[in-house]
């Protein structure tokens, strides 16, 4: 897959619908999904150019390079050794595509990405065969961002937190021990007391258990039919039914040869049969 470094896709915004059917599949309100997604991104997936929202971070970067690679993206600046060292710059996708020349896969697996802020590492928690095919995702829907989220989340067994609103151990599982730098749990605490006091979409029926969404990143073509296979012949088998006449079968004096000789023995037996009555006493 050749990664498209504009970074831009359909960009489709969420519906107000998938917000409640999505948090339905880790057991969860609308109220509860509004207040993880305003602490990410502030309820936004993508920038003011069409491109999904991220975050490069340089020690994640560090961690999936060894060798001249991670030595090239040290001197380079777009790696070290622990998170902070540095400030982030406002535009982390400068920094993404001078990494992804260094290594492409690394790079993505270092950016967070989305309505979710989920981290390329976690391509396969969030539904995805490679970190390359949750980008292309990202690309796409807001809604499909969403649904990596909630499949991480699952994934990770933070839907009960979630559901318990245990904001702390949700933010130590989502954004890890230094999740209190930020006051993470008590922000989503604030977001979740907003937004309980906002009527909520239609509710989705809860999934029971949590089953993880199905990511679809594009429309696929439906596979061929399957091709017929050639019969052998069946000499001593029953014979093939004529169009129209299924279940019929030939008798052994059927055919075109029985007719012709039906039409010369016909009159014969007729004169033999009046022969034998005019020779009976």
């Amino acid at each position: 897959m050749i990664m498209d470094m504009t970074f831009k896709g359909a960009a489709r915004r969420l519906d107000d619908l998938d917000l409640p059917k999505l948090g339905a599949n880790i057991g969860v309100g609308e109220d509860e999904i509004h207040a993880f997604l305003d602490v990410e991104t502030s309820g936004h997936g993508f920038d003011a150019q069409g491109r999904p929202v991220i975050l490069f971070e340089p020690h994640v970067f560090y961690r999936n390079l060894a060798g001249a690679a991670r030595a090239k993206a040290v001197a380079a600046g777009l790696a070290y050794a622990k998170w902070g060292e540095k400030p982030y710059p406002r535009d982390s996708y400068p920094r993404l595509k001078a990494a992804c020349a260094i290594d492409e896969t690394a790079a993505l697996r270092s950016a967070s990405w989305g309505l979710g802020q989920v981290l390329g590492e976690n391509f396969r928690a969030a539904g995805f065969a490679t970190v390359q095919a949750m980008v292309e995702a990202m690309m796409a829907d807001e809604a499909l961002q969403l649904a990596a989220a909630v499949n991480f989340i699952a994934a990770n067994r933070l839907d009960g937190k979630l559901r318990r609103h245990d904001w702390a151990g949700f933010a130590k599982g989502d954004n890890g021990a230094s999740y209190a730098k930020n006051a993470y749990d008590t922000r989503l605490a604030e977001a979740f007391r907003k937004w309980s006091g906002i009527r909520d979409a239609p509710a989705a029926a809860p999934a029971q258990p949590p089953a993880p969404v199905a990511i679809e990143i594009r429309d696929t073509p439906a596979p061929p039919a399957p091709v017929p296979i050639p019969q052998p012949p069946q000499p001593n088998g029953p014979a093939k039914a004529e169009p129209g006449k299924a279940g019929v079968r030939r008798g052994p004096l059927s055919g075109p040869f029985f007719g012709l000789w039906a039409a010369v023995l016909a009159p014969l037996a007729a004169a033999i049969l009046s022969l034998f009555r005019k020779a009976k006493p």
